[in-house]
């Protein structure tokens, strides 16, 4: 029940807590995807090979970013809400992954389309299926930590995490 002294966000407020959370989810995955491409980058530059694709992790960040929340407003894992932490952190971490590789395809499909060099969606596949499994499975990985701390902070409510993270502890 709400306090009669508290008052419900205005729109304003909704915005900047949503786009808050937007950029924080945006710059885990951009931080993320940026390793991964700067490990990319290392492992080609033995063979002489130029790699600078920071750009196409800034934008599959962004779109990751909001289909998170999209998938947040869907409410994605809500038969696993009561269930253990690990369900839908699993659960949620598994669904993001398949998307990220979804998205490493279509990367594929639009830079060849691009270049000129298109290939069709099985070639693209083929050619890169071991990129893309991966991709997959670090980002499966890095999925985990993401999911189970905000599973836990929708647990916890609102603020505690964060508290527990950037706060003073208190001794007692």
């Amino acid at each position: 029940m709400r306090d009669q002294t508290e008052k419900k966000p205005g729109l304003k407020q909704k915005l900047l807590g949503e786009m808050a959370v937007y950029l924080v989810n945006a710059g885990y995955l951009f931080l993320f995807l940026g390793v991964f491409t700067t490990y990319r980058r290392l492992i080609l530059a033995q063979y002489q090979i130029d790699y600078l694709n920071y750009g196409v992790s800034l934008v599959e960040a962004m779109v990751l970013a909001k289909i998170i929340m999209v998938g947040d407003v869907l409410r994605l894992a809500r038969g696993l809400e009561n269930k253990p932490l690990i369900l839908p952190t699993l659960y949620k971490a598994v669904v993001f992954s398949f998307l990220v590789g979804v998205f490493a395809i279509l990367e594929k499909l639009v830079t060849g389309w691009i270049k000129g060099t298109e290939q069709g969606l099985g070639e693209t596949i083929g050619k890169n299926k071991y990129e893309f499994v991966a991709k997959c499975l670090v980002t499966l990985f890095a999925f985990i930590p993401f999911f189970a701390i905000r599973e836990l902070a929708r647990t916890l409510g609102k603020g505690k995490v964060k508290a527990l993270f950037f706060s003073q502890p208190k001794t007692g």
